[in-house]
Parts: structure tokens; sequence; C-alpha cells
């Protein structure tokens, strides 16, 4: 690389935002992390609430003015919940749309006009499987994802004259702390039966026998440093085919066959 390139990643202190984070800093970029705690110091960090809209803000204010560009956005803050919809409290349903999507939405509309400026830069929202197969009790989950890709595809038209490349990555199932974190709505258990308990389970097991976050890292940090990126995209050759049956099968057979797997 001939220059220093600034790279922003909301979500950086652990999981996917960190090894994305250890990925930028070895080619010699400049990362900050935003995100509400710091827990490593490779990076410059700043204490960000993604769903505050003055914090996400004066975070890219203060980063435009110490570094003069901004050259990459990824937008990778999340968490997840679980339960059936029928029980899911509406406040925790739009906590969830909060930091998953209207979240990458905020940094999104905060970054634009610093790479504007620069002439052009790469937003990379980070999504997942989860958003074109949506999963069983994981129903806000899905949804949070699947606007994001929707905010996506809009706006990497929006921004196309201005040289901003704006694409959503969707990893599958990766091994990380998400899967501790995750909020769990066991309300609903006499109604459902062990349903609920199997599928989250089934979800858990394959998580933390998925993919390292490292590998996402390694995907993301080439999609970075692609001129044309796909506008989605996912790594892992069971992902990539369950993304081309996806739009190839009927929804009917696809959403039962995920049933079959996430809620028996």
């Amino acid at each position: 690389m001939d220059k220093k390139e600034v790279v922003v990643i909301t979500g950086a202190s652990s999981g996917i935002g960190r090894a994305c984070a250890e990925a930028f800093l070895a080619d010699g970029s400049a990362v900050y992390s935003l995100s509400r705690h710091k827990r490593f110091d490779d990076v410059f960090h700043i204490t960000c609430d993604v769903t505050d809209e003055q914090q996400v803000n004066a975070a890219f204010k203060e980063i435009y003015e110490k570094e003069g560009r901004i050259d990459v956005l990824i937008n990778n803050a999340g968490f997840g919940i679980s339960g059936a919809v029928e029980f899911t409290g509406l406040a925790q349903a739009k906590k969830q749309l909060d930091v998953n999507f209207f979240g990458c939405f905020l940094c999104c509309r905060a970054v634009c006009g610093y790479m504007r400026k620069n002439g052009g830069g790469r937003i990379i929202n980070i999504s997942s499987m989860a958003a074109p197969l949506s999963i069983p009790f994981q129903a806000f989950y899905s949804a949070s994802k699947s606007a994001v890709n929707s905010l996506t595809l809009a706006l990497a038209n929006e921004l196309r004259p201005f040289n901003i490349s704006v694409c959503a990555f969707m990893p599958g199932d990766v091994k990380t702390a998400f899967t501790n974190e995750r909020e769990k709505e066991t309300a609903g258990a006499e109604v459902y039966g062990e349903v609920i308990g199997n599928s989250i389970a089934q979800m858990e097991k394959d998580e933390q026998n998925g993919m390292s976050p490292e590998k996402i890292a390694r995907a993301v940090h080439s999609l970075a440093r692609k001129r044309n990126p796909k506008p989605l995209s996912t790594t892992g050759a069971n992902y990539k085919l369950f993304a081309v049956l996806s739009k190839l099968l009927p929804v009917r057979t696809v959403n039962r066959i995920i049933g079959m797997i996430y809620s028996r």
C-alpha cells in the first residue's frame, strides 16, 4: 500500500470486529474502534454507543479532524436475541433493531460526507446468512440483518456516483462469544414445548463448530481491497451453496428446510 488508510470498525472489542481490526493493523492501516468498552490497546478507541446519534456523529467528526480522511467503515456492532415471536416483548425487539440496523444506518450516514470530501471510500456492513434464510426463534435477528441488506443495496446505488462502494458480508456460523452473549427469551415454553430449547441448542452447536473470526476477517479485508465488490456475499463452500439455493429454490421449499433444521 502506498498510503496509510484510515479504517473505522464498530464493535471491534471482540470476535469478528477484533479479528478485522487485527487484519487491517497488519497491513499498516490506522484502525479506530467504536465500541462501548475498550478491551485491547492496539487500535485507537473511541467510546461510542452506535444507537446514540450524538455519540456516533461526534466520533466520526473526531476521527476526520484528526486524520483528514476515512477510507473504510466496517459496521460490525451487533447482538442477538432468541425466542418465540409471540412471547418477545416490544422493547426487546426494538433494541435488536436499534443496535443491528439503526446503529448501522447512523454510522453509514455519519461517514458519507467525509468519504465524499475525499473522493471515495468503502463501507462494509456485517450482515448474516440469517438474512436470506430467516431462522425460527431468531426472527428479530434475521429481520435486523435483512434490513441491513436492504439498506446496503439502496445505499450502494445512491453512493456509486461518489466512488463510494457499499456491500454487505453475510457470515454463516462463527465461533465467538456472540453465542454466550445472546439474550434468550424462554417465555412460551409451556406452549412450544421443547421446540424452543432444541432450536437454540442446535444454533449454539452450529456456532461453536463454526468458522473462526479470523477467516471472516480475511474475507472482509479482501472485500475492502476490491474495486467493485459484490453487494452481498458470504464465505465458505456450504454457505455459498445455501445462498445460491435460497435464490433458485421456491421460498416454501427453502423455508421448510430451515424449519426441519431449527424447528423440530
